[in-house]
């Protein structure tokens, strides 16, 4: 589109009458976006984006819509709303979807995913393609910019969603993301899994693989990448879409033990052994499957056992209802502990004698692997005379939304002896785990 087609400053613009551009958040040659409210729910945000409604293809754009407004999936934004307007004259399409905390393509330019991270991200990312490709769609769009958060949630974006084959779509394909049969626009679920090679790639390199379009050679994945996520990257980036593999093999190849071939169909089984098996093979095979299954029933109520006596435990120390956040992987609220004798905040006073009750953040296991030295967010807090965290704001944010937004739930549940008064929070994360110095903030 025109550069000048959509403006950064039409903050405070109305869009269709309901949807006021509140932030500029972006754009690109094709489109710009904005922060906006719901009419029918003003406190939560919303994005808003706008694109030329003269463009090529909007009005295949505009049918798209229509048709993927109904989709509903917990890894899939939701499309609030579709429709035209103009603003200065200038005649525009625009979709109203859910607002992200946090983008993929954020995160990237400051270190690239681990291993454990990568395999928690991709179980939602293929659950949601699957949905799109029983239901006729492809993505079309597959990459780190359009791989969302929402609430703790991993989503992917569902602004530009296509249907599968449709030849009448015009679809510049000008990136590495976009599949060599992009270009003709006959785009298929093939072309799904051919940028999620090019986007596993990036998010473990922090760089797109090397591909020269013209030169008719597959990408060159990276030797260091590990397994098996090198394996799935080379299967995902084949030239040819009828050799690429399909979203069932990655997930067969992230969960080998779940895939493993029966035995009908194992060459070696059939050529050494016969077809029927004896009365006594059976009966064996029976029993061995009987104590399987005792096995693993005796260990879920083992583990029954211990998640209900761990909630009890929980339920009955802890003096705040815990919360559950709900993350792409989930999350549960910061836990209460006991504030430690003897630990001294920078003033010189003793922890102790001002708080009563310490919240220390839950941090998921794969973000507290992520960290490399030191992540430090500090939070300010307002008690009451009775001790009670009245406000609780970030006074540093440091690197990562992730750790404030944890830092920022802790705080909110921290005790202190009655006496009203302001404190700073000093949140250190590390992969060895992590400490809060509060300290008396001057009055």
């Amino acid at each position: 589109m025109n550069t000048t087609a959509v403006h950064s400053d039409w903050r405070g613009r109305v869009v269709d009458g309901k949807f006021t551009l509140r932030q500029w958040l972006g754009g690109s040659e094709l489109s710009g976006v904005f922060l906006t409210e719901l009419p029918e729910h003003p406190s939560q945000k919303a994005a808003i984006k706008l694109i030329e409604a003269d463009a090529r293809g909007a009005e295949a754009q505009i049918a798209c819509w229509a048709a993927t407004t109904p989709l509903s999936h917990p890894h899939l934004m939701r499309l609030f709303q579709t429709g035209r307007c103009q603003i200065d004259g200038a005649p525009l399409l625009y979709a109203v979807t859910e607002y992200s905390d946090e983008i993929l393509s954020q995160i990237l330019p400051e270190r690239p995913l681990t291993p454990a991270e990568t395999r928690e991200m991709l179980d939602p990312i293929l659950n949601a393609l699957a949905y799109l490709h029983g239901k006729g769609f492809v993505h079309g769009h597959l990459k780190p910019s359009n791989i969302l958060v929402v609430d703790d949630q991993l989503k992917l974006s569902s602004d530009g969603l296509m249907i599968a084959s449709n030849a009448g779509r015009h679809f510049s394909a000008t990136e590495v993301y976009d599949a060599p049969e992009a270009a003709s626009g006959n785009l298929s679920p093939a072309a799904d899994v051919w940028s999620l090679g090019v986007t596993l790639v990036e998010i473990l390199t922090q760089h797109l693989p090397v591909w020269d379009r013209e030169a008719g050679r597959e990408p060159v994945v990276p030797e260091f990448i590990p397994q098996p996520f090198a394996g799935i990257a080379r299967a995902c980036l084949r030239l040819d879409p009828a050799r690429r593999c399909t979203l069932s093999d990655v997930k067969a190849r992230l969960e080998p033990a779940r895939s493993l071939p029966k035995p009908a169909h194992n060459p070696g089984n059939a050529a050494s052994k016969p077809a029927s098996k004896t009365a006594g093979e059976t009966e064996a095979a029976k029993s061995h499957s009987t104590a399987i299954v005792v096995a693993v029933l005796v260990l879920i109520a083992i583990i029954a056992i211990v998640q209900l006596w761990s909630h009890k435990t929980s339920s009955s120390s802890a003096s705040l209802p815990t919360e559950t956040q709900q993350s792409a992987p989930e999350s549960a609220a910061p836990k209460p502990q006991a504030s430690v004798p003897g630990t001294r905040s920078s003033n010189g006073a003793a922890e102790n004698d001002a708080v009563v009750e310490r919240v220390m953040p839950d941090v998921l296991p794969g973000a507290q692997e992520s960290i490399r030295g030191q992540v430090n967010v500090s939070v300010r807090v307002s008690v009451d005379a009775n001790g009670n965290v009245t406000n609780a704001t970030l006074d540093s944010a440091g690197p990562s939304k992730y750790f404030a937004k944890v830092a920022l739930q802790a705080a909110q549940q921290w005790k202190f002896k009655p006496a009203a008064g302001t404190w700073i929070l000093q949140f250190q994360f590390t992969q060895a785990g992590n400490e809060v110095t509060p300290v008396e903030a001057a009055p």
